[in-house]
């Protein structure tokens, strides 16, 4: 019972989150310098014919009145048509967001994989050679900015070795795969850095925890001990980090899928912002943070099981 309440509170508590997105999405759009109109008429497009578009796109009206639309729009499901690409912002959604969230999926297995074990490691051989050498490795791939990283991995891996494609997306689920996985390593250095040195800290602040005393006392079994109730607890803030860093990964999607060209949703967002495509900035953007708001559903209720008491 205890768990359906907290479940229903997490819940309740994306709702207002949601609201504030859409009215900033909203006004944000609309701060843009220039207007769809004059984009696509450019610089010698008459002033009639900027003002005859407008209308037919409702910009002429009130921002009230175009927030209410908006709204009303939102909330029956029906986000507009591209101004663009002349087509339902749904469609374009459906076909460029799983190219996204495969992407930021396989960025946070391949960090997990990376860090988890790595970090591990590091706090059980304090201040030795190898916890030197994964902290200084990882310190590299940190402060290198992720577009600086992933012309590197495309010049060395892509073009010069020819082990991976310079860019793409491929057909089928594996050519997928493989064409993401350059773009995923990218994204995956710097989460993978932040996560180790925050996994390592938490393990040595628990390593020498009173409860963890007494487990070596009961005559407990080492990797028992380090499992069940060193891992187990120290992972919960890296389990609070790796949320948080969920829209860090979305953010440095758009860089990535520019750099290795990739049709995905954040490569959709910079032409959309150019071509001040109204309807598809705001599709994406409130796509993008309800998908970010499950994530920190699933992280809470993931802290939830870690430590039943954050339930209470």
């Amino acid at each position: 019972m205890a768990s359906l309440s907290f479940i229903l509170r997490r819940i309740l508590q994306m709702i207002p989150t949601i609201l504030f997105i859409l009215v900033v999405t909203f006004v944000l759009v609309r701060l843009l310098p220039g207007d769809p109109a004059t984009v696509m008429l450019g610089d010698r497009g008459r002033e009639a014919d900027i003002a005859r578009i407008n209308a037919q796109l409702g910009l002429d009206k009130p921002l009230v009145v175009q927030f209410l639309y908006f709204i009303a729009n939102v909330f029956s499901g029906n986000l507009g048509n591209s101004i663009a690409l002349r087509v339902p912002v749904t469609t374009l959604l459906v076909e460029r967001l799983p190219v996204t969230l495969l992407l930021t999926g396989m960025a946070a297995a391949i960090a997990v994989i990376f860090s988890v074990p790595l970090g591990f490691w590091a706090a059980l051989r304090q201040n030795r050679a190898s916890d030197t050498i994964i902290r200084g490795t990882f310190q590299v791939g940190l402060s290198m900015p992720v577009f600086y990283v992933g012309l590197l991995l495309l010049i060395f891996f892509g073009a010069h070795l020819h082990w991976f494609p310079i860019g793409g997306y491929g057909h089928g689920f594996g050519d997928h795969l493989y064409h993401l996985f350059l773009p995923a390593v990218t994204l995956a250095l710097s989460l993978s850095a932040v996560l180790m040195r925050n996994l390592r800290s938490a393990i040595l602040n628990v390593i020498d925890a009173e409860y963890v005393d007494f487990a070596r006392s009961k005559g407990l079994r080492g990797y028992v001990i380090l499992v069940r109730h060193v891992l187990r607890n120290a992972v919960i803030s890296t389990v609070t980090l790796f949320g948080l860093q969920v829209g860090v990964l979305l953010g440095g999607a758009v860089i990535t899928e520019t750099v290795f060209a990739i049709p995905g949703a954040g490569r959709l967002m910079i032409d959309s912002i150019y071509g001040r495509d109204y309807p598809v900035i705001q599709g994406l953007t409130i796509s993008l943070a309800i998908v970010v708001s499950l994530i920190f559903l699933a992280t809470d209720l993931l802290q939830a099981w870690l430590d039943p008491r954050i339930m209470r």
